[in-house]
């Protein structure tokens, strides 16, 4: 099962600049899993004690996964999911 995952410019480290890569999963979190045995330290840097980082958004076919199961979310072959780390702040 192909899943293709885009990666952020913070965490293109993990993966030797790559915009996106492809994993395998049924779920986000067999995806992460699959993707940090050839992008070590990926996995890491999205989730924390199973969950999801807080300041870590996750979007499947462009819809948060927190309203959908979060770490849990089922997958099928050919969805792409995006990583992106939350923005804030601003000027008053």
């Amino acid at each position: 099962m192909a899943i293709e995952v885009r990666i952020p410019t913070i965490l293109r480290n993990y993966t030797d600049g790559r915009k996106s890569v492809e994993g395998s999963g049924t779920t986000l979190d067999e995806l992460f899993t699959d993707l940090d045995t050839r992008h070590a330290g990926l996995r890491d840097r999205v989730v924390d004690n199973g969950e999801l980082r807080r300041f870590v958004n996750v979007y499947l076919n462009d819809e948060d996964v927190r309203f959908l199961e979060g770490i849990s979310t089922k997958l099928t072959d050919g969805d792409n999911v995006t990583i992106l780390p939350a923005v804030a702040g601003g000027a008053r």
